[in-house]
């Protein structure tokens, strides 16, 4: 049985972790087939990606008995799980020219809800709940995890969260700004397939031209901030979708985006 699910259907790649049975915990093996699916989201035909999970748990997390095993090797380092495992995806997320949604329901630890927070727009249940899970086995947050967290919820929010374990409620994501929305568990699937279809038919080469200048405003100055998104404002004008969202908007019709 494949560990990740892909499938591609008008426009919006669906990507599902597929290993219930054991939380969609990430092994090595999964991590790969995850990167590969990924991977083929560069394609043309992909406007949009989902990232959800079966069963009741979004995502663990690491599998701890891969490391256990693992770590039998005198030379290995848990670094060598993240670089190969965590940090590809979470990079492959970000740079991503195209919006990734998340749809997560039950539990979301560990790597696991950073991998959530590393995408654009994140959906849950009203049943989950998100959790760093990396204090109580002696550990810091990977994945992007002192990285996004600070940016989505400030420091103070960040340190309770690993220092305290503190597991955050869906609704309680939403309040202090780590998620977009959360709906009734029965909901969410429509939800997120709502919003992965609109935003297939939208101006797909101008969020990516925004996904760029998001990613660099963690870094850049004003001034530096205000240089790029002239020049990339620039790029958005010459791109086809922006000349049809103009000419649909003049002639007082729905446009039909292209995503170039």
């Amino acid at each position: 049985m494949p560990l990740i699910l892909s499938s591609i259907n008008d426009g919006v790649q669906t990507i599902t972790l597929n290993r219930p049975d054991r939380y969609n915990s990430f092994t090595e093996p999964m991590a790969l087939e995850m990167q590969s699916a990924l991977s083929k989201a560069e394609s043309t035909d992909v406007r949009c990606i989902v990232i959800k999970a079966e069963g009741k748990a979004f995502c663990a997390g690491q599998d701890l008995p891969e490391v256990v095993e693992r770590a039998k090797d005198a030379n290995y380092e848990l670094a060598d799980t993240v670089n190969t495992t965590y940090n590809p995806i979470i990079r492959m997320i970000r740079n991503l020219a195209k919006p990734v949604v998340c749809a997560v329901q039950g539990t979301a630890a560990g790597a696991g809800v950073n991998i959530a927070f590393a995408c654009d727009i994140v959906v849950a249940s009203k049943s989950a709940c998100f959790i760093q899970a990396f204090s109580k086995i002696g550990l810091i947050p990977d994945s992007g995890g002192t990285f996004f967290l600070p940016r989505l919820a400030g420091f103070a929010r960040t340190n309770a969260m690993y220092l305290l374990d503190e597991k955050i409620s869906a609704e309680k994501a939403v309040e202090i700004g780590l998620i977009y929305k959360a709906v009734e568990a029965d909901s969410l699937s429509g939800e997120v397939d709502t919003i992965a279809k609109k935003l297939a038919d939208m101006p797909t080469k101008g969020f990516a031209l925004f996904k760029e200048a998001i990613n660099q405003t963690y870094h850049n100055t004003l001034d530096e901030q205000l240089t790029l998104e002239a020049k990339l404002q620039s790029e958005a004008g010459k791109t086809a979708d922006y000349k049809e969202g103009v000419s649909a908007f003049l002639e007082k019709r729905s446009p039909n985006y292209i995503g170039s």
